[in-house]
């Protein structure tokens, strides 16, 4: 049995005719009456009653066609479900990301391709950059957000897709001298104790942080290295120490904290989307594209 079999015995059954059957399928009325006939035979059971006005469905036949046009709607919908992945247009989207990044860098990303491609499924994981580029290596992460560009281990098998910087802010505990001031002199923190986003989480914040205060002649004393950067705020509210992260801290208020420039300014920390190099699956090459027209410039 073929496909052609089922839209033989659905275009039989609705001219009830032979001939008209076979001329809205395009084929003559003989191959036609021996293709319903072993199908017929196939199944051992007699699908349309012949008479001398045309065909009718016997209630096999009925209960055939019932099944048939289910078939062949499935058939279509696979179809279209296939092309509609191949475009890009469905199938599921695991993306890792950090949680200034939700706030500065992602929103308009997010909602530009949810806007584009409402049927695919997103899944939002927040993690460190460390943990983002293990789960990227082992393929449990299609893209992630992460601070600076892949590690030199890992970039002959990770692109990545700069989408921008953020300069660097010091977040200083109330009732501290500095408080009060329009911005934080980097010598001044000369002494201070320090807390940094943790080595293990992020390295490429903790570097550029501990380059801006070696630049300035100032050896870091590092009193605590936070994994995330709202526990970097909290430690220090607590007031253990001057806290040094990236200005997008600005959009997490948290009581007890006042966030400074720093003086002179400092490069900053840059973002990158990251992705595996190879083939890129439509879905992924949708989303990416979706960034460069977001981020363009």
């Amino acid at each position: 049995m073929e496909l052609r079999h089922l839209r033989y015995a659905l275009a039989l059954s609705e001219h009830a005719h032979f001939g008209r059957a076979a001329a809205a399928l395009g084929i003559r009325q003989p191959p036609l009456s021996q293709q319903i006939k072993a199908l017929e035979t196939e199944l051992g059971v007699q699908l349309f009653d012949r008479t001398g006005h045309g065909v009718r469905p016997t209630a096999a036949g009925e209960a055939f066609l019932a099944r048939a046009r289910q078939v062949l709607d499935h058939l279509d919908l696979a179809v279209r479900d296939a092309a509609d992945a191949g475009r890009g247009e469905t199938g599921s989207l695991a993306i890792g990301f950090l949680g200034t990044a939700l706030a500065a860098v992602l929103p308009e990303v997010l909602t530009a391709f949810r806007t584009r491609r409402p049927q695919v499924r997103l899944e939002l994981r927040e993690l460190p950059s460390t943990r983002q580029i293990e789960a990227l290596l082992d393929g449990s992460l299609d893209a992630g957000v992460i601070c600076g560009p892949p590690p030199a281990a890992a970039r002959r098998r990770l692109a990545s897709v700069p989408l921008g910087r953020e300069t660097l802010v010091a977040a200083v505990p109330s009732g501290h001298p500095l408080t009060g001031a329009a911005s934080v002199p980097v010598r001044a923190l000369d002494g201070e104790p320090l807390i940094l986003s943790s080595r293990q989480a992020e390295p490429a914040a903790a570097d550029v942080a501990l380059a801006v205060c070696r630049a300035a002649g100032v050896e870091p004393r590092i009193a605590h290295e936070a994994h995330n950067l709202h526990t970097l705020l909290g430690l220090v509210a607590c007031g253990l120490g001057i806290g040094i992260g990236p200005a997008g801290m600005r959009r997490f208020r948290h009581v007890g904290v006042t966030l400074l420039p720093l003086e002179p300014a400092a490069a900053g920390l840059e973002f990158h989307l990251a992705h595996r190099f190879g083939t890129v699956p439509s879905v992924l090459g949708a989303f990416l594209r979706t960034v460069r027209q977001v981020h363009r410039g």
